[in-house]
């Protein structure tokens, strides 16, 4: 628990505890599932722990991969279905060895990206995109085929930056973010039981991604000295 706990600054302890609380409202005030709850906190834990670089955050990771992918199925969000199961599951097990191989001095080494690689960073995010949520249009039953394809993709190449160790994962997570935060909403106009709480969640990665960001940038800087 000290390996988990250690180190937290007040900034991180303060939202995570607010976001906890926020949950807990929405959980009893719109009557949402136990299930929806777990899935929530299981999934700010594993944020807030990659935005620390702790080993730690593939274990709740592990679990808000499987919860995430069920709630999704029952929301004919079939984009996001695939990925969890298909993608994240074996890239949480991928990136659990990947960064344990890469601490140094009990931290872990972060990295950043040439321009070039930026470059093709953004271009596969935009023609995936587009390719994905055109195929997507065609699967009865599937809700928002491109606002889908966008979050898909884009937690693709931001899990691959992540096991990889960039900092420039966290622009990746912020846009995403914000796409996904607009189809719960979406998916909440539209009926979903779990949506105000999918948009609290989302919310809350979003405010976490900012400071990730902040916080690899600064570690990344350090490697290079």
């Amino acid at each position: 628990m000290k390996k988990v706990l250690g180190g937290w600054k007040m900034f991180e302890v303060v939202w995570l505890v607010l976001f906890t609380l926020v949950a807990v409202s929405f959980t009893f005030l719109s009557n949402d599932s136990l299930f929806g709850f777990t899935v929530f906190i299981t999934g700010v834990l594993c944020v807030v722990l990659t935005a620390k670089g702790k080993l730690t955050s593939y274990a709740f990771g592990m679990y808000n991969t499987f919860g995430y992918a069920y709630l999704a199925y029952i929301n004919g969000l079939f984009g996001e279905v695939m990925l969890n199961l298909l993608f994240f599951v074996p890239m949480n097990v991928a990136g659990f060895y990947m960064w344990k191989n890469n601490y140094q001095s009990g931290k872990l080494s972060m990295r950043q990206m040439e321009h070039s690689g930026m470059l093709l960073t953004i271009a596969v995010c935009i023609a995936g995109s587009l390719l994905l949520g055109f195929g997507l249009s065609f699967i009865p039953g599937q809700n928002s085929p491109y606002i889908d394809a966008v979050t898909t993709v884009l937690s693709v190449v931001a899990t691959i930056l992540m096991v990889r160790r960039f900092k420039e994962q966290w622009l990746v997570y912020i846009v995403l973010n914000i796409f996904t935060v607009l189809l719960w909403v979406i998916r909440t106009m539209e009926g979903s039981g779990e949506g105000l709480l999918m948009i609290v969640m989302w919310s809350a990665y979003l405010i976490n991604a900012a400071y990730g960001y902040y916080n690899w940038n600064k570690g990344a800087k350090e490697a290079l000295a």
